[in-house]
């Protein structure tokens, strides 16, 4: 469990990053995901959310949006959702997560075109 000081540098390296042309492919080939995403997945233990939008990123709702804003809520008891909007915030997608370790109360990224960032990072 992280500490309430590591939880705030991790929120104020995440704002740090910038547009990059740097770029990672997922292993499903999925998509490619940026050096922010990178970071967090590393930094916070989090390479399973990052499968996680793989395995539903491919779900029929999905097909053919080509921005995606995928938000993770975490609740006090460290039970999560997972909600996916199109960029007009109309509602595409709801997961519920049962448990997660994930350190902070909330994150989002956005799809856009196959490339997975950090809103900072477009």
């Amino acid at each position: 469990m992280q500490t309430e000081p590591e939880i705030s540098e991790l929120e104020s390296s995440l704002a740090s990053f910038t547009g990059s042309l740097e770029r990672y492919r997922h292993w499903t080939r999925r998509f490619i995901f940026t050096p922010g995403v990178k970071y967090l997945a590393d930094a916070a233990q989090a390479w399973w959310l990052i499968d996680l939008i793989a395995s539903h990123c491919q779900h029929a709702r999905l097909r053919g949006e080509a921005f995606q804003v995928w938000k993770l809520n975490v609740a006090p008891d460290h039970s999560a959702t997972l909600s996916i909007e199109d960029g007009n915030d109309h509602h595409l997608l709801k997961v519920s997560i049962h448990f997660t370790d994930f350190p902070l109360s909330t994150v989002t990224l956005w799809l856009i075109e196959d490339t997975l960032l950090l809103p900072s990072e477009y």
